[in-house]
């Protein structure tokens, strides 16, 4: 008998009747007799690291995050480098990972991927303490997470508003990299450390970046004059972004950023204060997760 978890971030994204209308589907979907399904509802008093790492002492199968990025991003700190399996049902705000992968958003369909669908390892990346599932970011990213993460509304709107608002007094700042293969000093507005090529909301800001290759795309963004954001957010949304002039993209498996000043750093999707110096490194196909079969 497979014994699936399912934890519930009621606060990610907009999605409240949908995660009601979830639990309701749960016992359809996963027959007593083959399956033994457990929700848990997160809240002040239950952390989901917490939860998972009481699913893994009572030995549960799959874990299932049931929010956003974040919310997986909890649950792969524990599960990165054993192998129990993480399961996605994309209902946050970005969704940034679940995209890449292809998840279904349709509840049906997400439900029965979590039941029929194909475990692979993937790669994740270690910022010194932190590990990142699908993309962390530097600068301008981070001050937008931070932002985003202190507004009681969610959505892409939301993001948005806080973007432009933030854009017009954020002032360019000098990001060293040093790789083994190169050493970078550039004054931009954001660094990017993408293992999947996705920001969230189908947006792309480094669409070359593979899951599954033991590398992690950085990609640096430049100020970019107001006269040229148009056509640069249309880049970013029709995935072309690394053809911009005011964009250059390099690629490491292991490599630290020194910044000139911010304490935090955006990793998939929620601030967390780091030091300047930040350590970071691919652990190739360390975590276990839900994909669709392949055809």
């Amino acid at each position: 008998m497979k014994k699936i978890l399912f934890i519930i971030n009621p606060t990610s994204g907009n999605h409240h009747s949908r995660k009601q209308k979830l639990i309701q589907m749960i016992p359809a979907h996963f027959p007593k007799e083959m399956f033994q399904t457990e929700i848990a509802k997160i809240d002040e008093q239950l952390k989901i690291s917490e939860v998972t790492k009481k699913a893994i002492s009572e030995g549960y199968d799959i874990i299932v995050g049931v929010g956003g990025d974040g919310t997986i991003n909890e649950i792969a700190q524990i599960l990165v480098d054993t192998n129990y399996i993480l399961g996605i049902i994309p209902l946050g705000s970005g969704n940034g990972l679940a995209r890449f992968l292809k998840i279904p958003f349709k509840l049906e369909d997400a439900l029965n991927l979590i039941k029929n669908g194909e475990a692979i390892s993937i790669d994740t990346i270690q910022l010194n303490h932190r590990i990142a599932v699908s993309i962390a970011g530097m600068g301008f990213d981070a001050r937008i997470a931070r932002q985003f993460a202190h507004d009681h509304h969610r959505g892409f709107f939301t993001y948005f508003k806080i973007a432009v608002k933030e854009y017009i007094t954020f002032r360019p700042r000098l990001f060293q990299v040093i790789a083994s293969q190169f050493v970078i000093r550039e004054k931009a507005i954001l660094l990017s450390i993408a293992n999947s090529n996705q920001f969230g909301y189908n947006t792309q800001i480094a669409p070359q970046a593979s899951i599954t290759d033991g590398m992690a795309d950085i990609t640096i963004v430049k100020k970019i004059p107001y006269s040229k954001i148009f056509q640069t957010v249309l880049l970013l949304f029709t995935h072309k972004i690394d053809k911009s002039l005011y964009v250059n993209t390099y690629r490491a498996d292991r490599f630290t950023v020194i910044r000139e000043k911010g304490k935090y750093v955006n990793i998939d999707g929620e601030p967390f204060k780091m030091d300047k110096e930040v350590h970071v490194k691919v652990k190739p196909h360390s975590l276990r997760i839900l994909i669709p079969l392949l055809t």
